[in-house]
């Protein structure tokens, strides 16, 4: 184990000790929630990482997501012709790839991995899935069997997550709610991975089962984080109970195909909408950061740069070198890290990308923990529509929902990193897992 595993190992306790001070209530401390939450952690990576039959499962992992994604791009290729091609690729008629375009090739991904999630709800595969990992949290870290559920839930959906438990949202504790809020923003939903995979895979060969595996990584890392920000001071009415999921399945098979496009079709527009408004709103202010800046400068004869992303990447550069990216590297992806808070996940996978195409990162480690630390909807567009998503199905809890969300994104973007140092905990450059 090198210098920068045991800095990464130390990180995940230095992450807990932060939650710990920004607590709700300091004397109130789960420590069973605590260890069995790490623990989780650490065993799943350690499958995934070290042990070579968890290493194979993780590259046959990666590779079905990859043959899944490339049945996704025909509807794309059918639709959008050349512009749907990927870089360095080539259709039927002989025509190459114009370049990477979000628009065509990553984002129309969303309809079709949405379609496909809705046919595995109706063939029950989904809610088994989630049923087994509720089990496991609410038997191992002893919480709420409704909080359990909505957690896994999340594993492989987003804000719909919330509808599986939608009977007992009005009788749960603060904290419940918390963790709710916390797993839906520390997580990612699988109709969004494959976006990620286009944008990455031409320079992390084997990105999709890592992708993959944060996902299962981030849900144990949404409850310790949640747990210790938002402390339960209450008595859960589901607390050891083994919940089912409460979903409304189709009629048959095509209608929940059908629906599932249109969620996802509904989704695609949430994604653009947030991406064209954020993205505007974010020069605006940096224009006039900048105009601030200059004088700034100017008066005191200074050379700092004055942009939002900037300053979140101050910010983040101390926790950055906590999750045991190289110096070298850290305030790069302390920058992008911390745009993900005010521009969304996807435009800071896109400049992980162009950091990486250009070499502008000196060790491949920097780019895994990102990667793994940037796999979550920790920003603040995902705030209002996982708060306004839950509010909306318990209106008689809006008012909770909405004084917790800000604790609830401090907590999914600390889970969101403490993935990011198992990750480190467990990265070595010789593993076939990492592209070697």
């Amino acid at each position: 184990m090198s210098v920068h595993n045991l800095v990464s190992f130390a990180g995940l306790f230095a992450l807990v000790g932060l939650a710990w001070l920004l607590s709700s209530n300091r004397r109130i401390v789960n420590v069973r929630v605590l260890a069995w939450g790490l623990g989780l952690q650490l065993l799943m990576a350690l499958f995934v990482f070290v042990i070579p039959a968890g290493a194979r499962v993780f590259l046959w992992v990666n590779q079905a997501v990859v043959s899944v994604l490339q049945s996704a791009t025909a509807g794309t290729r059918f639709v959008f012709g050349r512009l749907a091609l990927p870089p360095g690729t080539v259709n039927e008629a002989g025509e190459t790839s114009l370049g990477y375009f979000l628009a065509f090739q990553g984002l129309p991904t969303i309809i079709f991995f949405a379609a496909l999630l809705g046919a595995l709800y109706h063939l029950k595969v989904m809610p088994f899935l989630v049923r087994v990992f509720a089990r496991i949290f609410t038997r191992l870290m002893r919480v709420s069997g409704a909080e359990s559920l909505a957690v896994s839930s999340n594993i492989f959906v987003g804000v719909e997550s919330a509808l599986i438990v939608k009977p007992h949202l009005e009788g749960m504790t603060e904290s419940e709610l918390g963790t709710i809020l916390t797993a839906g923003m520390g997580t990612i939903a699988s109709t969004v991975l494959a976006m990620y995979v286009m944008i990455l895979q031409g320079e992390i060969p084997t990105i999709a089962g890592h992708l993959v595996s944060a996902s299962f990584l981030s849900a144990p890392a949404c409850i310790v984080m949640a747990k210790l920000v938002m402390p339960e001071t209450g008595k859960p009415l589901t607390l050891g109970v083994d919940v089912r999921p409460h979903y409304e399945r189709d009629e048959n098979l095509i209608m929940a195909i059908i629906r599932g496009a249109g969620d996802g079709l509904k989704l695609l527009g949430g994604i653009i909408t947030l991406l064209i408004a954020f993205l505007g709103l974010l020069a605006l202010v940096n224009m006039g950061l900048g105009w601030a800046g200059g004088l700034v400068n100017g008066l005191f004869g200074w050379n700092v740069a004055w942009s939002l992303e900037a300053f979140l990447g101050y910010l983040f550069y101390p926790v950055t070198l906590v999750l045991g990216v190289p110096p070298a590297d850290a305030a790069a992806i302390a920058r992008i890290i911390g745009e993900r808070t005010v521009t969304t996940e996807v435009v800071s996978f896109n400049h992980l990308s162009e950091l990486l195409a250009s070499g502008a990162l000196s060790d491949p480690r920097s780019a895994i923990i990102a990667s793994y630390a940037l796999c979550g909807f920790a920003h603040v567009a995902s705030l209002a529509i996982f708060v306004g998503g839950v509010g909306a199905l318990a209106p008689g809890r809006l008012r909770d929902l909405s004084r917790l969300g800000f604790r609830a994104l401090l907590a999914a973007t600390l889970a969101c990193l403490m993935t990011g140092a198992v990750a480190g905990v467990f990265y070595t450059g010789g593993s076939i897992l990492f592209g070697k």
